[in-house]
């Protein structure tokens, strides 16, 4: 997979997917930037910014990214929590206490 690709699938998942189905699963994020702060926080496990540069998605390593996908596609399939992820990322920015 091209470097390419792989930031086509992230903005498809963030910017279409996962947006789509937020209402329908109660998901306490709707907007694109939220899915992709909770994705990259936990694929980093700490604050995105401050292990990557901005633009997160040109910066990242690939892993990185591929671990933010995996894990937003686990959110859709059900096996991930995106509440806790959600809560993961907001503890480590200060605005919440991880469950």
């Amino acid at each position: 997979m091209t470097r390419s690709d792989l930031e086509n699938q992230w903005f498809a998942l963030t910017r279409d997917e996962m947006p789509s189905l937020a209402q329908e699963r109660g998901w306490p994020v709707h907007l694109d930037h939220c899915f992709q702060r909770v994705l990259l926080d936990n694929a980093v496990g700490a604050k995105w910014n401050e292990e990557i540069p901005a633009p997160a998605y040109r910066n990242a390593e690939d892993a990185v990214l591929e671990k933010a996908i995996a894990l937003g596609r686990s959110a859709i399939s059900g096996d991930e929590d995106l509440a806790e992820l959600n809560n993961n990322s907001l503890a480590w920015r200060g605005k919440a206490k991880a469950a």
